[in-house]
């Protein structure tokens, strides 16, 4: 009978979330305030199916009670969330609340199936959930602080030498994991502050070409941008160091709406990233597994052929949750996490999920859109940009399509930093979204 159960689960979540991807989508087409009420009401309700029915599974699974607990708190705090943030900004978008709060679902429950395996670290679930709660609560005031402080615009190199001082403390004193410097230490707590370096460096980017985009400013921009990017090369963490280069481009591209820029961008990454394969051993092993993992697949290959082997085992309709072995691919709760949805939830739901981000990132760049201030069209545009980039690297690597990068999946993929840095930045996003509704109001 648990058997049946969970086969029939599985084929529930993968309509689900089919369903849920096709509401996200739509929903950005819709006009009509009724109909978006309609759509979100549709889209929460998916997701608080999806996440019960992944929750029976492993509980009949393991028989394991605390699982029924640590669901009702989850779901408390989802129900929470969802009603709490409207209440307090009527004006925010309900979809980004819904789609954060859909993400951090699917890694909830992946973290949990991979905790219940005793391979990657117990109580791995339950760290992401306290810290995701600590980090909703806190950054429930981002927006206020967004709609009300014009002047963030205003310190733009503040927001430089705040980024290169915690780089340069990474790299000086910051531990070493996998070959890159990440991470810094206080005591008990432990942080990577590339994840929040790289809000405040939209911030520089955004606030400096809003003041100007003379040949001057640029200059000194794409000199504080470069210290950035070489601290990053220097700590080894080269994920991040193409993150904020593609971003810095791009902005920069978007405020001048110069090719050249663009052109002589991607001339020197192309060239930082053959220096950058001669320089580092831990990258030329990167670059060779993705290039043939199968010739060394006990050692540099290993990695990304077991996340082949979890994708292709699982097919388009997955294993089932608790079904699989995702357990077997290293650091699968960080950087391959998406290995381990497509192994046991499906290649369907992991596409859907894809097309969740994809309808973020959408969100984002059609905010940038309507923004009328360049200041505020850069914030939207560069934290836009950040977001699919990263999303890009992470499952880009898992599926052999470029070299591993070591970048996470956000909301899905365990990480204190990833996971508060990104409710800064989908704070951000509603601030942007209360000034331009109320721009609207006062126009209408």
């Amino acid at each position: 009978m648990v058997n049946l159960i969970s086969h029939i689960s599985k084929y529930l979540i993968i309509l689900l979330m089919a369903l849920y991807a096709y509401l996200d989508i739509r929903f950005l087409s819709v006009k009509s305030e009724d109909k978006k009420k309609s759509l979100l009401m549709r889209l929460n309700l998916s997701m608080f199916l999806i996440h019960l029915l992944a929750y029976m599974v492993l509980w009949l699974k393991t028989e394991d009670e605390s699982i029924l607990a640590f669901y009702v708190l989850q779901a408390g705090f989802f129900l929470g969330y969802l009603f709490l943030y409207p209440f307090l900004y009527p004006r925010a978008s309900g979809l980004l609340v819904s789609n954060s709060c859909m993400l951090l679902a699917v890694g909830f429950i992946m973290l949990k199936r991979l905790e219940l395996s005793k391979t990657s670290g117990q109580m791995m679930a339950e760290r992401q959930f306290l810290i995701a709660v600590i980090g909703a609560v806190i950054t429930l005031l981002v927006p206020f602080a967004i709609e009300r402080l014009w002047q963030l615009a205003s310190y733009p190199w503040v927001y430089a030498v705040v980024g290169i001082i915690l780089l340069g403390a990474v790299l000086i004193g910051g531990q070493s994991s996998y070959g890159a410097r990440i991470s810094l230490t206080l005591g008990n707590f432990s942080f990577q502050p590339a994840e929040f370096v790289k809000i405040t460096f939209v911030f520089f980017a955004a606030s400096l070409f809003y003041r100007s985009v003379s040949r001057k400013t640029i200059g000194a921009a794409t000199a504080a941008a470069a210290v950035h990017i070489f601290i990053l090369v220097g700590s080894r963490d080269l994920g991040s160091a193409l993150i904020f280069a593609l971003t810095y481009l791009l902005m920069l591209f978007v405020a001048t709406g110069k090719w050249l820029y663009l052109a002589a961008g991607t001339l020197f990454a192309g060239g930082a990233s053959v220096a950058a394969f001669r320089l580092f051993s831990h990258v030329r092993t990167r670059v060779i597994a993705w290039l043939d993992p199968w010739s060394d697949i006990d050692n540099r290959g290993y990695q990304i052929t077991q996340s082949l082997f979890a994708i292709g085992t699982g097919g388009w309709f997955g294993m089932g949750l608790y079904e699989g072995m995702p357990e077997r691919i290293p650091v699968v709760e960080k950087d391959f996490i998406f290995s381990a949805v497509s192994e046991e939830l499906g290649g369907i739901t992991a596409v859907c999920l894809l097309l969740v981000c994809f309808g973020i990132f959408l969100q984002f760049i059609l905010l940038a859109g309507r923004m009328k201030a360049m200041f505020y069209k850069l914030l939207a545009f560069g934290f836009g940009v950040v977001y699919i980039i990263q999303v890009f690297l992470n499952v880009g690597g898992v599926t052999k399509f470029i070299p591993s990068t070591g970048v996470t999946l956000p909301f899905v993929s365990y990480g204190g930093s990833s996971v508060i840095s990104t409710f800064i930045v989908m704070g951000i996003i509603q601030g942007l979204y209360i000034i331009k509704s109320r721009e609207e109001e006062v126009k209408g």
